[in-house]
């Protein structure tokens, strides 16, 4: 995965291919054209949808990414072309939560990011699964210390 020159992105415009099974390779980063901000990039996808990896049966979430970019951000059409190839996929939701970030980060290296799932109760039972970073060494991995234990006094985000 290299960053990307706007003219360089091969999925904006063009005809949608939509992967059948996890494919990490159509994630597309750019240029951020103000790295030297501090500022909070959020995107909101409320129709993720996974296969259980014993069952087999579909799991429903939105998943939250928030995120600080430095020098590249993810290109929204290659996001949720990239969310979308979960669907055949087979993962515990914890797993899908930590396979998106750290594709994420390799994709992007960002100062800060965070992903939550909110799935969707099966058998009674809701599971939210949160996993955060921040760039080791810098104010950022203190934010994802500091996030991460209080991130069960967030109201649910729905």
């Amino acid at each position: 995965m290299h960053i990307k020159r706007e003219e360089e992105l091969n999925l904006l415009g063009g005809k949608t291919e939509y992967k059948q099974d996890y494919a990490p390779e159509v994630l597309e980063a750019f240029s951020n054209r103000h790295p030297e901000n501090d500022y909070w990039v959020r995107f909101n996808c409320p129709e993720f949808t996974s296969l259980c990896p014993i069952t087999g049966q579909p799991d429903f979430a939105t998943i939250h990414i928030d995120y600080i970019p430095d020098q590249r951000m993810v290109e929204s059409k290659s996001l949720k072309l990239y969310l979308f190839s979960f669907r055949n996929h087979g993962a515990f939701h914890e797993d899908c939560i930590n396979i998106i970030m750290k594709d994420l980060i390799r994709l992007m290296d960002p100062k800060y990011i965070e992903v939550t799932g909110l799935f969707t109760p099966r058998g009674g039972i809701s599971i939210y699964p949160f996993a955060n970073y921040g760039r080791p060494g810098t104010k950022y991995e203190a934010l994802a210390e500091k996030r991460l234990p209080s991130i069960s006094t967030f109201p649910c985000r729905e």
